[in-house]
């Protein structure tokens, strides 16, 4: 009982931190969406200018439908700038699809986190499907006549919770890969010219909105990993007591 109340405890303090991310993000993105940068650059512009001028020439700019629905395609070899961004020429537009192309040179200048981010998306995706199915094979197992005093069905059940804690991993590398692409994002923005020093203020605001919604992310992750972690350890705890 102790044990839910912590876990509600900590979902509740991971939920409003989410929704004051998410509210902070389209408030701030809202506020400085309606100042125009004084370069007169479009989020579009922008995208193709930085690019350019960091010799990068196999990635194309296209156009999604919403808000803040910007995102960089590696495998399709293209950055998606959404419409509140793609022809405004606002300092958060500039800011958004600044940040898209800090993940373009991330990729091409081979970033640690990025490389590991990108590398575990597959076992990721593999993995959280196997999870459970592990957990209770190892149950079966530990409770076997078969298996008696083996610790097998253990290790078992240990396997899925290891790849159900890999949907946590990805978000901690996350994290990382999110701050560098956002300073990479202001350093190329002062170094074009595309904002100048006051503007990048508004920027920085826009950026770091968003780089709290991938911290909410991250602890709620935590949150759910470590109570997976401790449901698996006290069903066999209990198992163990009927030995």
């Amino acid at each position: 009982m102790y044990n839910y109340f912590w876990f509600l405890g900590a979902i509740m303090l991971c939920m409003l931190l989410s929704g004051y991310a998410s509210s902070k993000v389209h408030s701030t993105y809202a506020k400085y969406g309606r100042v125009r940068n004084r370069s007169g650059l479009t989020g579009y512009d922008t995208a193709v200018r930085l690019m350019r001028n960091n010799g990068v020439t196999d990635i194309s700019v296209g156009r999604v439908n919403g808000q803040l629905s910007d995102h960089y395609h590696p495998a399709k070899k293209i950055v998606n700038l959404s419409d509140s961004t793609y022809d405004s020429a606002s300092v958060a537009s500039v800011a958004v699809a600044a940040h898209e192309i800090g993940h373009v040179m991330q990729n091409k200048r081979g970033y640690l986190f990025y490389k590991i981010r990108t590398a575990i998306v597959p076992v990721v995706n593999f993995g959280s499907g196997l999870a459970m199915p592990l957990v209770m094979v190892g149950l079966i197992m530990e409770m076997s006549a078969s298996y008696a005093g083996s610790d097998i069905g253990f290790y078992v059940a240990m396997l899925g919770v290891a790849l159900y804690g890999l949907s946590f991993l990805f978000t901690l590398v996350t994290l990382p890969v999110e701050l560098n692409a956002s300073r990479r994002a202001k350093n190329m923005l002062l170094s074009e010219g595309i904002l100048a020093e006051d503007e990048v203020k508004g920027a920085t605001a826009v950026l770091s909105a968003a780089a709290l919604t991938y911290l909410a992310s991250m602890l709620t992750s935590l949150v759910y990993f470590l109570r997976f972690l401790f449901r698996v350890l006290l069903m066999f705890g209990r198992s163990n007591k009927r030995r």
